[in-house]
């Protein structure tokens, strides 16, 4: 009696392990990770595992600007910080690290960073760090279906894992104790008028994959927050004003997230929408600093209690990451993508003592990209200030 219960309980839990070995197989065919499904923290059981909107100065915190489906310079831009080792493992301990969105178009390893920042993900938290990951324009953009800035190389990315996610869910479909698996690309078309038949499959793919609900939308960009605080600092892509505050940070990110998850219709929240939106907000990131609204800033951080500075990407800051209104604006994207303007990468590290410096890259890297930058000019709190910086040569965007 015993050995038959033993062995209906073992026939019982097959089609899970059947099911989490498809999965395994996918992402690794996808990405060349070993990523074993988990339980999402976004469904309502799992409530208090929500990403939270507010944390407390950690003893480092590293930023990193827009990476646009470059994997290589996203590898570096960690490395140059200590975060990851040799074998691309987590070696950050228990840092913080915020990366302020835009992983997406441009490139086309969209993906495969995706994955490798979910690994990293969950390697940091064993360590004792977090790796928090922002919405930016782009992710907001693709959600919503337009994909004017994706690439030929990141379509084909995209088709890959339609082809493996389709092989996945027809494994699945055999095995009579798993649900029927949800087909995303049902209601698609499969042609796009205006646009070359090659790349038909590569859009149909990635409106699948990123619409609300979709596998990777659901898997990777409902993690994301679209504004955080940590300690003394704010997060987000493009820029906050009262308006968004007084509406409330942690009610923007929830919004956010129920659209990803597919809970809110197509439209992205309005917040996220317009040259005014916290993801295209440019009124602190301005390449000029006169142009920069300081006195807006100065009104807003205000309204968030202990903040003293906003960090943002979204714009490229060709003579690297630098800071305006007495740095109280840090503008970290420096356009590191080779589908951008293939710059050097940069972080950004606050200690906990609030003191802030800019992380180059080893001059004999610099060398060999023939740029030109002083790493003595960029240490101690104040090196920010856009007049005090010295100027790199500008590549062209």
């Amino acid at each position: 009696m015993e050995d038959r219960q033993q062995e209906k309980t073992t026939c019982d839990i097959l089609p899970n392990l059947l099911s989490s070995f498809v999965d395994t197989f996918v992402d690794f065919s996808v990405s060349g990770l070993f990523l074993p499904q988990q339980n999402s923290p976004t469904t309502i059981s799992n409530s208090s595992n929500l990403p939270k909107t507010y944390h407390p100065p950690p003893d480092r915190l590293i930023a990193i600007g827009d990476l646009h489906g470059d994997l290589e310079k996203s590898k570096q831009a960690l490395r140059l910080a200590g975060l990851i080792d040799r074998n691309n493992c987590w070696s950050g301990g228990s840092a913080t690290v915020v990366q302020v969105g835009d992983v997406l178009d441009r490139g086309g390893e969209e993906l495969k960073i995706l994955y490798f920042l979910e690994k990293l993900r969950r390697q940091a938290v064993k360590s004792g760090g977090q790796l928090i990951t922002l919405n930016g324009n782009h992710e907001i953009m693709n959600v919503e279906g337009d994909f004017r800035c994706a690439s030929r190389e990141g379509l084909e990315e995209f088709s890959d894992w339609a082809y493996w996610y389709s092989a996945g869910n027809k494994m699945k479909s055999l095995c009579d104790g798993l649900e029927k698996p949800k087909d995303p690309f049902l209601g698609i078309p499969s042609s796009f008028v205006g646009m070359p038949e090659e790349l038909h499959h590569g859009i149909r793919a990635r409106i699948a994959a990123l619409q609300p609900n979709g596998p990777i939308a659901r898997r990777f960009l409902s993690n994301n927050l679209t504004v955080l605080v940590v300690g003394e600092s704010v997060f987000v892509h493009g820029g906050l004003l009262e308006s968004h505050v007084s509406y409330g940070l942690e009610k923007i990110n929830e919004e956010v997230r129920n659209w990803i998850n597919g809970l809110m219709g197509w439209s992205a929240p309005r917040f996220c929408r317009g040259r005014n939106a916290v993801v295209q907000l440019r009124k602190f990131s301005d390449r000029v600093a006169q142009n920069c609204d300081c006195s807006l800033l100065e009104h807003v951080l205000d309204t968030i209690p202990g903040a003293k500075r906003m960090i943002m990407g979204h714009t490229i800051q060709k003579i690297g990451i630098n800071g305006v209104c007495d740095d109280r604006a840090i503008r970290i994207d420096v356009g590191m993508s080779k589908g951008c303007s293939n710059g050097l990468p940069q972080v950004l590290e606050i200690n906990k003592n609030s003191e802030v410096r800019v992380l180059p890259l080893k001059p004999t890297y610099q060398n060999n990209h023939k740029a030109c930058m002083d790493a003595d000019g960029m240490k101690g709190p104040h090196f920010l200030t856009q007049d005090h910086r010295p100027k790199q040569v500008e590549a062209k965007a």
